[in-house]
């Protein structure tokens, strides 16, 4: 009886070691198909920040190409000395993105989407989400303005969409949950906007010299913190600067 069930012991552990290398073995092949496709779409964008005199026109060829592959990409969003360069999807809700690619494809990684309540053009608050991936994909490296040297020296952050194009002036970053209702849209009047802007203004590690006020848009980026749970997040907020203003 005791050689059957050293036996038995013996085949469950092999099954559950081939589980588990499966397991890593299929995290890390959709790991890699995601970076090739987000290559892919780089490579439709390539970079027009590098080339300010070219920078309206190029980008304008970018989103007609990324948009013929797919409707719902309404921006691009680069962040300075981070692998954030990424295409922004937006569906009508939430969720439709959150694990699929620019293609529509099913993947973990989901894309950098927009809130389905905001307009690319309109919205006082633009909200971005992308989950924290551990391969150091999507938001991962928004933690680096966690950085004290990184939240003050950093710059050359962009938002851009098919008709405008703009500076990310980071005012605020702060970990918080999501009973700290972050991602407001919809504003009664200028001075409801202007104590929402003080409220996530106090809410920052560090003390920004940007000045932002009711006249101004601003645009958030939120990410898990894995730390804190599934309700745990961590938020940039940043002043949008027109790029020719």
């Amino acid at each position: 009886m005791k050689p059957m069930w050293s036996k038995g012991v013996t085949g469950l552990f092999a099954l559950v070691f081939l589980y588990a290398s499966g397991h890593l073995l299929y995290i890390w092949y959709d790991s890699y198909e995601n970076k090739q496709t987000l290559l892919e779409a780089k490579a439709i964008y390539s970079d027009p920040h590098l080339f300010q005199k070219e920078r309206s026109s190029k980008g304008e060829n970018a989103f007609d190409e990324l948009q013929s592959v797919n409707q719902d990409i309404v921006g691009w969003i680069s962040i300075n000395d981070t692998v954030i360069h990424y295409p922004i999807l937006q569906s009508s809700d939430n969720d439709y993105y959150l694990n699929r690619n620019y293609k529509g494809e099913r993947t973990r990684a989901g894309s950098i989407f927009m809130d389905y309540r905001n307009h690319p053009e309109e919205a006082k608050h633009t909200i971005l989400y992308g989950h924290h991936m551990r391969d150091g994909t999507m938001f991962n490296e928004l933690e680096q303005f966690t950085d004290e040297a990184f939240f003050y020296d950093s710059h050359g952050h962009f938002f851009d969409t098919p008709v405008g194009q703009y500076t990310i002036d980071v005012f605020s970053v702060y970990y918080t949950t999501t009973d700290v209702y972050y991602i407001e849209t919809d504003f009664e009047d200028d001075e409801a906007y202007s104590e929402f802007l003080k409220e996530v203004q106090a809410r920052s590690m560090y003390s920004s010299t940007t000045e932002v006020s009711s006249s101004d848009r601003i645009i958030t980026l939120s990410t898990c913190d894995d730390t804190a749970g599934s309700d745990g997040r961590f938020v940039v907020h940043a002043k949008l600067v027109p790029h020719n203003a």
